[in-house]
């Protein structure tokens, strides 16, 4: 008889599928939450909401939306960000950056806390991947641990 070893398909839940409604919710929750405050800090930006008119010269132009992966305490979400062309006063047109989301940024600030306190504790990389990986659903590695 020959025993399944493999680690990748273990799960803490009973349920075979390991599907849960509540923590479904709760992630599409998170995530139209972080989309609004994107939303939010774009239209503080420019002065005026999506769809909406001002009345003085406009200091850009929304033009769609980017994904981008963010790894939290809640796991790993894609998130829409919005897109837009700030014009400056030579005329010169450059891309609008987030202020929460820097680029490049993967991780928010409280995971990057608790991936160094759990390597501070003295584990190593490859134990804290280990340890986190149900929390993470497997997107933190030993690179991931040593830049954080």
């Amino acid at each position: 008889m020959k025993q399944n070893t493999d680690s990748s398909s273990f799960s803490l839940l009973p349920d075979a599928s390991g599907y849960d409604p509540i923590e479904d919710r709760l992630r599409a929750n998170v995530r139209a939450t972080i989309e609004a405050m994107f939303e939010e800090e774009l239209a503080v930006f420019l002065g005026r909401l999506r769809y909406g008119r001002g009345n003085e010269r406009a200091k850009g132009y929304r033009h769609g939306h980017r994904e981008r992966q963010l790894t939290g305490t809640f796991g790993t979400e894609t998130v829409r960000v919005p897109r837009a062309r700030i014009e400056n006063e030579t005329g010169k047109l450059s891309e609008w950056r987030s202020k929460a989301l820097p680029r490049y940024k993967r991780l928010t600030k409280k995971a990057e806390a608790l991936i160094a306190a759990v390597y501070l504790a003295g584990t190593n990389t490859r134990r804290v991947k280990r340890a986190l990986f149900e929390l993470f659903e497997g997107a933190v590695s030993k690179d991931v641990v040593s830049r954080a």
